[in-house]
């Protein structure tokens, strides 16, 4: 049968619920109880036996979509689901208000329904309702996907994913244990003292980051505007302004490709703590992310793929150098020579690697050799000054940066610089990147004058950090692309013939 045809037999059965004089969209469900509040509370079979429960002489009321209907004589079984929790409803001809019995009748898969009765416990164990009365919510006038199999197409699962969501318990699952992710990081940076703020999501020079920005235009102003790419030029601004901590967990857009690990539209949370270090923000983002696989996700020691991830307090350390020594086998004293580093970049296909600076190759040798090897939790240190325009230079070195970057399970979770506060040197790195893109990196960043003008008025020594929220939670959550954690990940446009293609 086409959708076409299952469309027209349930507006058939809608035209008949109409028919019996029902309300068949009402504006509030009759519900004295959340049907997965009943399950964790009177779920357990041993804790609540059958006597005890008709004991209690509770009715309640409650909602959900109807998953499964099996007919046995003059009595009919159906599973509802509410919020990933399933709850078995026992409606007996006799038993059923009026005209309660002619609504099963009419009911299809994926209709929504509110029952009223006391709780049971059957024969088999499952906790049920037995129903005394019938409220029609809504008639779902398409189908659900085939209830054993789901829905299994990954391209399909994202563009609906209300499908995908009524289809998978799992996935589910998941996008609710982002929301208490998220929560607990709020709770967590609260307790440690940081304010929330919110910075313009839409900036006439997109600054924080190096990356290609979304460009539109204000029409009233007759002006460019960018979505931002990085909010923190704004957060450093507070705290010139006199604020001790702010934190922001929001949207930043970049304009690049899509992989499992890229959306162009993700969630980031940055933070900055007047009077701290790079020591400091280790300390918190160790103290964060512990917490969170303990307390949200219920142990240190969480599946990746066929392996397994400790997030136990401290985390490893190792420089950017020694990172590369370790994990491409290198002489750690190579490293130390300009012409021996364009050498390691040759023999491994390093694109331009005759035009770069040996600070440049150096990155690029972390991200050939090392990175993808980063599974358990490590802070890569000591950055070359290229990779890191707004960060302050190691003591004694000004070559290489105090930063560092977080990579766990083989990717980049966090970066965190201790703040440059110097104006004049800013300014002068802010030339630099100016320099790049005249040269043909897009990617470098804008000149922000306003922000050096800020700096000019007085910034502390400050702590500063960014951590990427869609990819923690694929890490704890076990999920293998960064789509089964964005609930609306960007898709490219079906064509017509792949749309027809999906319906048929």
């Amino acid at each position: 049968m086409q959708p076409n045809q299952y469309r027209d037999v349930r507006l058939e059965k809608l035209g008949k619920l109409k028919a019996l004089g029902l309300d068949v969209w009402p504006r509030k469900a009759k519900r004295t109880h959340g049907l997965a509040e009943l399950v964790a509370t009177y779920g357990d079979a041993a804790a609540w036996p059958n006597e005890k429960l008709e004991g209690l002489g509770l009715t309640v009321s409650v909602m959900g979509r109807v998953l499964t209907i099996r007919e046995m004589g003059k009595s009919v079984f159906a599973h509802l689901s509410e919020n990933g929790e399933k709850l078995q409803a026992f409606f007996r001809k006799d038993d059923v208000a009026e005209p309660g019995w002619e609504v099963l009748n009419l009911l299809d898969m994926g209709d929504f329904v509110s029952v009223t009765g006391s709780l049971m416990r059957t024969r088999t164990g499952e906790l049920s309702v037995r129903v005394k009365a019938v409220q029609f919510l809504s008639k779902a006038l398409l189908p659900l996907p085939e209830k054993w199999h789901g829905l299994q197409d990954k391209e399909q699962r994202y563009r609906q994913r209300y499908l995908d969501l009524v289809s998978n318990p799992e996935v589910l699952k998941t996008f609710q244990a982002r929301s208490r992710i998220v929560s607990a990081i709020r709770r967590f940076m609260e307790d440690e003292g940081y304010l929330e703020v919110e910075t313009p999501m839409m900036q006439p020079i997109p600054g924080g980051a190096t990356a290609r920005p979304f460009i539109t235009h204000h029409n009233a102003l007759d002006m460019a505007l960018y979505l931002r790419i990085a909010p923190e030029l704004y957060l450093k601004r507070l705290i010139v302004g006199g604020f001790e901590k702010v934190f922001e967990i929001n949207r930043n857009f970049r304009n690049e490709g899509l992989s499992v690990r890229h959306n162009p539209e993700f969630t980031m949370m940055e933070f900055y703590a007047a009077g701290q270090d790079l020591r400091d923000m280790m300390a918190l983002t160790e103290g964060l992310i512990s917490g969170l696989a303990r307390d949200i996700m219920g142990a240190e020691i969480i599946p990746w793929g066929e392996q397994a991830i400790s997030y136990a307090a401290p985390f490893r350390r190792l420089t950017l150098k020694d990172a590369i020594a370790e994990y491409g086998g290198i002489e750690r004293r190579l490293l130390e020579d300009d012409a021996a580093i364009r050498t390691l970049a040759k023999a491994v296909h390093i694109e331009d690697a005759d035009t770069k600076t040996a600070g440049v190759l150096l990155g690029d040798l972390f991200e050939h050799h090392a990175e993808k090897q980063l599974i358990q939790p490590t802070f890569i240190t000591d950055y070359p000054i290229e990779l890191s325009p707004l960060t302050k230079t190691l003591e004694g070195d000004d070559r290489f940066v105090d930063r560092f970057e977080l990579f766990i399970g083989g990717m980049e979770l966090a970066n965190a610089y201790s703040e440059l506060n110097d104006p004049v040197d800013q300014m002068g790195r802010f030339q630099a990147q100016m320099a790049e893109r005249e040269a043909g990196n897009d990617e470098a960043m804008l000149l922000d004058l306003d922000f050096v003008n800020a700096l000019e008025h007085g910034f502390p020594p400050t702590g500063g950090e960014g951590i990427g929220i869609d990819r923690l939670v694929m890490l704890l959550t076990n999920s293998a692309s960064i789509r089964d954690v964005i609930l609306f990940p960007l898709m490219r446009p079906m064509k017509p013939a792949e749309s027809e293609e999906k319906e048929g």
